[in-house]
């Protein structure tokens, strides 16, 4: 039996703006775009929203009576860590400085085009994605150092060695401690304690073999 093609799963975009014609407008073009979409037409509708079912991705409207979209994205980002994009009718710069401020990852000024803006939402959801996989990693590698010694000296090391980052050092003895199934902290003793396991981290190859002494 042929193997299932796997269905990539729609991406959970929350829309909120007071403006009940634009966010019906706004939420039917982006599910006929593909998305899964929940509308809300206000901060804390918003907020219980999130709370239930978290989006992959906010579009905030700036001007909102109450809430606004301003506090509205830093509640969200704190709360739940999920990322937004503003939406305004206005040129003000002073909220694009806000929003940048708050951790916005775009700004999308009205009317919008859904076709015009997916190239926009797109590129915000891969970098939501890559921050939290940053925020991830950066996770794992200040537990392990606090929990291992023998971790945080390997890390130095490779640092010095290869000239790197922290966060790079940690990634190369993880990669490697990975390649060869063992867990982490034995290839950071093992890294200390030997000068060919210290050669080898990073690139899984041997030392180049001693050259033989010709026979007298």
């Amino acid at each position: 039996m042929a193997a299932q093609a796997r269905i990539k799963p729609q991406r959970h975009i929350l829309v909120v703006d007071d403006d009940r014609l634009v966010l019906a407008a706004l939420a039917e073009g982006l599910r006929g775009a593909g998305y899964r979409v929940t509308g809300v037409a206000g901060g804390e509708d918003a907020l219980a929203s999130a709370g239930r079912d978290a989006p992959d991705l906010a579009l905030l409207d700036v001007r909102m009576p109450g809430m606004n979209g301003i506090e509205l994205g830093r509640r969200l980002r704190e709360q739940f860590n999920v990322p937004f994009l503003f939406l305004s009718a206005y040129g003000d710069q002073d909220a694009v400085q806000r929003a940048v401020d708050e951790g916005a990852l775009g700004y999308l000024v009205k009317p919008l085009d859904i076709y015009q803006i997916a190239p926009a939402i797109e590129a915000a959801l891969t970098r939501a994605g890559e921050i939290r996989r940053l925020r991830a990693s950066e996770g794992q590698l200040n537990a392990a150092l606090a929990g291992s010694r023998e971790i945080s000296m390997a890390v130095g090391l490779l640092m010095m060695r290869d000239r790197i980052n922290r966060q790079q050092a940690f990634e190369l003895l993880r990669s490697n401690a990975r390649s060869r199934r063992r867990p982490i902290a034995e290839i950071a003793e093992q890294l200390l304690s030997s000068a060919e396991d210290f050669y080898t981290v990073g690139n899984n190859a041997s030392p180049p073999p001693r050259r033989k002494q010709p026979k007298a």
